[in-house]
């Protein structure tokens, strides 16, 4: 089997962690009842206890990389709570993150990255670039970024009026009369 590019190795539904280093690797894998292990050219390069509960992940942070293992002081409240203090609209956004990808974690670079907009161009900005992100429905890194590159931050969001329904009278209305 080959590692994916997240460090994690799919057994029977569940992914496990190996050192980043072996991203993208053909790994060999040897399962117990209680154990999963992964070898490479005959060493062992990870073991776990096996967990057998179907889409989630364990990993151990020393298998993360540098990058990763930086954010591990973080965690979804810290980052929903630093948010909520900006404005509703930026916690929005990073709640929207936090949900995109699974595990969560795998999201707080990018819920870093988004609130440290703040920190470079004042809170104020990156409320009304969030308001802007939740209002077309675009609550990505990216698009906050493509957000502020453009100043669309410092433009007010023009919402379209609501149609509540089809006009009643309008050029094509044939009625009754026009079927008989």
């Amino acid at each position: 089997m080959r590692v994916g590019i997240n460090d994690h190795v799919e057994v029977v539904g569940h992914y496990y962690s190996v050192p980043y280093r072996f991203a993208r690797e053909k790994v060999d894998s040897r399962l117990t009842a209680t154990t999963v292990e992964w070898f490479q050219r005959g060493v062992r390069i990870a073991s776990h206890a096996r967990n057998d509960a179907r889409g989630r992940h364990t990993t151990v942070d020393a298998h993360m990389t540098p990058g990763h293992q930086a954010v591990l002081g973080w965690n979804a409240p810290r980052l929903l709570d630093w948010a909520t203090r900006i404005g509703p609209h930026t916690a929005a956004v990073v709640q929207s993150v936090l949900h995109q990808r699974r595990p969560p974690q795998q999201a707080y670079r990018a819920c870093l990255g988004i609130l440290r907009f703040g920190q470079a161009y004042g809170d104020d900005r990156l409320e009304a670039a969030c308001e802007r992100a939740v209002a077309i429905g675009a609550t990505s890194y990216s698009s906050l970024k493509s957000i502020r590159k453009n100043g669309l931050d410092q433009k007010r969001v023009v919402s379209a009026p609501a149609q509540t329904g089809l006009p009643l009278e309008h050029a094509n209305l044939r009625g009754p009369d026009y079927y008989h």
